[in-house]
């Protein structure tokens, strides 16, 4: 069995006591959670579950947040943008909704568009593969690098499954290097952008796994969902997503000839 819910799951003891959780599993007469609180797999005895109190309690939680979520998507609606000087009024990307003017990574939901910030990422090695490859001289153990950003939360966070991406290049302009390089593809001019499903690890989060030997990249790893881009106008891209995302922590990135672009977009799924 395998529940979930996009703002946990309250996990009642016969006790009383609530575990709040992202998931649970109930294998046998044990229950392992993924408690959010901690982070981390725990389990318990399944004979330590009011499991008629558990269903109750979230079926009220899942009526309390579909109603709360309504209610937030109808006063977005309600929400016009009226200075015509902020938009291009040729981008319409929702009823009553237009993309903003000026450079940037959007985010639309329903009728709501924000921009995303762009934080910066760093590269940590793996101290453990170091450690071990000091230890057995004789061995060739392969180094590890991954490239993290600070923080094991996005602080934007949305609430639909299913977003769609605006990208607003700068215009062309000779004397000017755009901060997104195209895409150098034969016949493709447009920016190759990977939206990549971070792992949460402590106080931070881990965008991509690099496995490093005398020096040399073997191999990359990272948790990517497909997209589509569209070319919408001049300078502008639309991404769709090719699947519902689940609750986690995300980035979008610029992926460069040599790599992922050490600025990311990022955001979390609630």
């Amino acid at each position: 069995m395998t529940a979930s819910t996009p703002r946990g799951i309250h996990l009642t003891l016969k006790d009383g006591t609530v575990h709040v959780v992202r998931e649970y599993r109930r294998d046998g007469d044990r229950v392992k959670y993924f408690s959010i609180d901690r982070h981390e797999w725990e389990e318990l005895p399944a004979a330590l579950v009011d499991w008629d109190a558990t269903a109750k309690q979230n079926e009220e939680i899942d009526k309390a947040s579909t109603e709360l979520v309504a209610k937030v998507h109808k006063q977005e609606e309600g929400k016009r943008m009226d200075n015509v000087t902020d938009i291009d009024a040729s981008l319409r990307v929702a009823p009553g909704a237009f993309l903003p003017s000026g450079e940037g990574m959007f985010v639309v939901e329903g009728s709501a568009i924000r921009i995303l910030d762009q934080v910066d990422s760093a590269f940590k090695t793996d101290k453990k593969r170091a450690v071990a490859e000091i230890l057995t001289p004789v061995r060739i153990i392969p180094g590890k690098k991954n490239m993290i950003i600070a923080g094991n939360h996005a602080k934007l966070r949305l609430h639909s499954k299913t977003p769609e991406f605006y990208l607003r290049e700068p215009p062309p302009d000779p004397d000017r290097v755009s901060s997104i390089r195209k895409s150098t593809r034969a016949g493709d001019n447009g920016p190759d952008v990977e939206l990549i499903r971070t792992k949460v690890k402590s106080k931070e989060r881990e965008i991509e796994s690099i496995t490093i030997l005398f020096g040399e990249q073997l191999g990359t790893a990272m948790n990517t969902v497909s997209v589509q881009r569209w070319e919408v106008a001049p300078e502008v891209y639309r991404f769709t997503l090719s699947e519902a995302l689940p609750p986690g922590e995300y980035v979008l990135a610029e992926l460069l000839p040599d790599g992922l672009n050490m600025f990311v977009w990022d955001f979390g799924v609630d």
